[in-house]
């Protein structure tokens, strides 16, 4: 019923990581972040603002993703924690687990993992207890 407000994701790319560049080790950013290279090692986005990750189509990440806003056209290779935004474009391929809010994904993508969504209810650490129906 009340929600809390989603952050816009960021409109502006500060930072890019270049076709034909490879970077060995973890990346910590804040803003946006842009990726047409190869990257191994974790990204990270700074979780005092909101944060918005790109990969390319010929883009590829080994490694763990945690990102507010995530935009996939290329292939990860490894768990994905979206805060909020995931969006699987049609060439995105990712070999893990996609951890999601609110999720798009277009014909022609492919998750090899568990889709996983993370529910307010999770993140607020409150747990919702199903019980099963009887039939009485």
């Amino acid at each position: 019923m009340f929600r809390k407000k989603a952050s816009k994701p960021q409109n502006r790319i500060d930072s890019l990581i270049g076709a034909g560049t490879m970077i060995e080790g973890n990346i910590t950013f804040s803003g946006g972040l842009r990726v047409d290279g190869e990257i191994k090692g974790n990204v990270t986005a700074s979780s005092e603002q909101p944060s918005t990750l790109v990969v390319s189509e010929h883009a590829r990440i080994d490694g763990e993703i945690h990102v507010s806003h995530l935009v996939v056209n290329g292939a990860i290779n490894g768990p994905v924690y979206s805060a909020e935004f995931l969006e699987l474009q049609a060439h995105s391929r990712v070999k893990g687990d996609v951890h999601y809010n609110t999720l798009e994904m277009h014909l022609g993508a492919v998750v090899e993992g568990r889709l996983v969504h993370i529910s307010s209810a999770a993140e607020s650490g409150k747990t919702v207890e199903l019980k099963i129906a009887s039939r009485n």
